[in-house]
C-alpha cells in the first residue's frame, strides 16, 4: 500500500476506531437490556431528522450545517411508556421513521444518493475536523459513563437488585438514553444507519460467544471492531466498493467465522476456564 493511499485512509480508519470504542461499550448495555433494535430505531430517527433538516431553506442543502445535527438529535429523545412493551415502541418508531425519511427524500434532489448515505453513510469522506469533534464528544460521554459505570452496569445487568439497593432506575435510564442519543446522532452523520447498528451489536454479540465478564467482552469487541474496520476500509478501496456496505458485510462474515470456530475452541478449553469466567462475571470484572 503506497503512502498516498495510507494518507487517504487515515481519517476514515481513525473515525472507525472511535466508533468502535464507544459503540462496543454501549452494545454491552443494549444486549444485556434485551433492546437490540433500539440503536437501529434511534439511528433511523436521527437520519429522518437529518433528512428533514436538509429540506429546510436555512441549511442551504448542506448536510454538515449545525442545524442538521440539532434537529436530528431532537428527534432521538426517548419517552418511556411503562404499559407498552419497549420492543413494540422501538419497532413502531423504526418503521414510521423509515417511511417518513423516504417520503422526505422524495422531495429532495439526488434522492437515491441521500438514501444510500442514510443507510451506509460515506465514512471515506470524513474529515479530520469531524474526527476531532467526534472524538471530543465521545471522550466526554465515555468519561461520564466511566465515572458512573457502577450505576449504569447495575441497571443494565441487574435492574431489580439495583432498585432494591435504592438506585433510581428512571433517572439513570434517562441519562443512559440521553447520552446514547448524542452518540447515535453523531455516528449516523458519519457512518449511516446500518453501519452504526453493526458497530453497536455485532462486536458485543461476538464477544458474548467467548466471554462472560464485562472486561473480556469489551476487549474482544474492541479488537473485532478494529480488525473489521481496517479490513473493510481496505477492501472497499481495493475492490472499488461502497465503504459502509463493505464494512457491514465484513462484520457479518467475521461473526460467522467466530461462531464457527467457537465449538472447536470450547472442546480444547479447560473446564476451570469456564468457572473463572462465571466467577469474574459475578464480581463484575
Amino acid at each position: 500500500m503506497d503512502t498516498a493511499m495510507l494518507h487517504f485512509l487515515a481519517a476514515p480508519f481513525v473515525a472507525s476506531l472511535i466508533l468502535t470504542g464507544i459503540h462496543a461499550y454501549l452494545g454491552v448495555h443494549v444486549v444485556e437490556r434485551g433492546v437490540i433494535f433500539v440503536d437501529l430505531s434511534l439511528a433511523q430517527i436521527a437520519a429522518l431528522g437529518a433528512t428533514i433538516a436538509l429540506l429546510m431553506p436555512i441549511t442551504g442543502g448542506d448536510p454538515h450545517a449545525p442545524v442538521v445535527y440539532w434537529i436530528s438529535l431532537a428527534l432521538t429523545i426517548r419517552a418511556k411508556h411503562a404499559r407498552i412493551p419497549q420492543e413494540a415502541i422501538i419497532g413502531i418508531c423504526y418503521a414510521v421513521a423509515s417511511a417518513a425519511a423516504i417520503l422526505a427524500m422524495s422531495k429532495a434532489t439526488s434522492e437515491s444518493e441521500h438514501l444510500k448515505d442514510m443507510l451506509v453513510g460515506n465514512i471515506l469522506a470524513v474529515s479530520w475536523q469531524e474526527v476531532g469533534k467526534t472524538a471530543a464528544l465521545y471522550g466526554a460521554i465515555g468519561l461520564f459513563h466511566y465515572v458512573f459505570r457502577q450505576k449504569f452496569l447495575a441497571i443494565s445487568m441487574a435492574p431489580h437488585r439495583a432498585e432494591a439497593e435504592g438506585i433510581s432506575i428512571k433517572f439513570w435510564d434517562f441519562l443512559f438514553y440521553a447520552s446514547f442519543g448524542f452518540v447515535v446522532t453523531s455516528s449516523v452523520a458519519i457512518a449511516g444507519v446500518l453501519l452504526v447498528f453493526c458497530y453497536l451489536i455485532v462486536p458485543s454479540v461476538a464477544a458474548m460467544l467467548y466471554a462472560d465478564s464485562i472486561g473480556r467482552r469489551l476487549a474482544i469487541g474492541w479488537t473485532m471492531g478494529t480488525v473489521v474496520s481496517a479490513l473493510g476500509v481496505y477492501l472497499s478501496l481495493r475492490l472499488d466498493l461502497p465503504t459502509g456496505a463493505t464494512i457491514v458485510c465484513t462484520f457479518g462474515l467475521v461473526l460467522i467465522i467466530m461462531a464457527a470456530v467457537r465449538p472447536m475452541i470450547q472442546r480444547h478449553a479447560p473446564a476451570d476456564m469456564h468457572q473463572m469466567n462465571y466467577r469474574d462475571r459475578a464480581h463484575g470484572r
